[in-house]
């Protein structure tokens, strides 16, 4: 079977995205990036929270914000974080829209959206029908209250390593069109810090749960990333950050690829990583993810 190829990217942030701002992190460079490597697909995921959405955000503000107000930092914990991606609206997204065209490239609107610590994802039904594809995260745990459950004490690796279990678990289980769904840097180093604490939720994940698990995503047909960021590990790491992809790929899950570039400047470094983490896994054509939109 031919060797799987860097042919897509679908994890793409413009200057939407309110941790991004890049001046030049636009559409059309976007595209540049595509022709430049040759790329077939291309998908743009702003961060987005659902006006129409039941979760955190809409549940924890119940009155008027300021669009223009000072930005809380993504990080900081309730409030914060809610008002954080409430900001990140279908209208404020879908600025980029109508997208850039070229021969050759199919040029996808998407967003990533959140899943709060009451497992609520930030998109309606209404809105999911209007995007081509939509990455989940279920491990930004970085977020505070927005997505770590209530709970006395601090939370230690093993805590983090049931919930990336329980999270994952959950949206599976969801009512979603998961052929047009991908499951977002699943070794994110956001979920704990510091490194080392972060490994070893990695290291705490069980093999049975995610042999169980992946079986399951297989079984539904979602899409699960290769984020460039979780790709660029030390090679002391290589075994510890790959386990669960390695058991993805026994599972029969389907593999897509996502720079998660904020700013040009991270597409420079897009078909090293890539090829890396492409050959270490011994990915295939087969192994690849396709969106269905239909």
């Amino acid at each position: 079977m031919e060797r799987f190829s860097f042919d897509h990217d679908l994890h793409i942030h413009t200057k939407l995205s309110l941790c991004s701002n890049h001046p030049e992190q636009t559409p059309d460079n976007i595209l540049r990036y595509a022709k430049e490597y040759g790329l077939k697909t291309l998908c743009i995921t702003d961060h987005f929270w659902d006006d129409g959405a039941l979760g955190m955000p809409n549940k924890y503000l119940d009155r008027e914000y300021d669009p223009y107000g000072a930005l809380p930092p993504i990080d900081d914990v309730g409030e914060n974080a809610a008002r954080w991606y409430r900001m990140q609206n279908y209208p404020h997204i879908s600025k980029s829209l109508p997208l850039p065209e070229c021969d050759g490239v199919s040029f996808m609107f998407g967003a990533e959206t959140e899943l709060d610590h009451d497992m609520s994802l930030g998109v309606s039904k209404e809105a999911l029908d209007k995007l081509d594809f939509l990455i989940i995260p279920t491990t930004h745990l970085h977020m505070g209250s927005l997505t770590l459950p209530k709970k006395e004490g601090e939370y230690t690796p093993y805590d983090i390593a049931r919930l990336w279990e329980r999270r994952l678990d959950g949206v599976l289980d969801m009512d979603l069109p998961f052929s047009k769904i991908g499951i977002a840097h699943l070794a994110c180093h956001l979920m704990y810090k510091p490194r080392e604490g972060y490994l070893e939720a990695l290291r705490l994940l069980d093999n049975g749960e995610m042999e169980r698990i992946f079986s399951k995503a297989a079984k539904v047909g979602v899409g699960i990333e290769l984020n460039m960021e979780d790709m660029s590990f030390d090679e002391k790491d290589k075994d510890v950050i790959l386990r669960p992809f390695m058991i993805a790929k026994a599972a029969g899950c389907r593999f897509y690829l996502g720079s998660d570039a904020h700013a040009p400047s991270a597409f420079k470094r897009a078909r090293d990583v890539f090829d890396r983490a492409i050959d270490l896994l011994g990915l295939t054509e087969y192994d690849k993810f396709h969106i269905k939109t239909n």
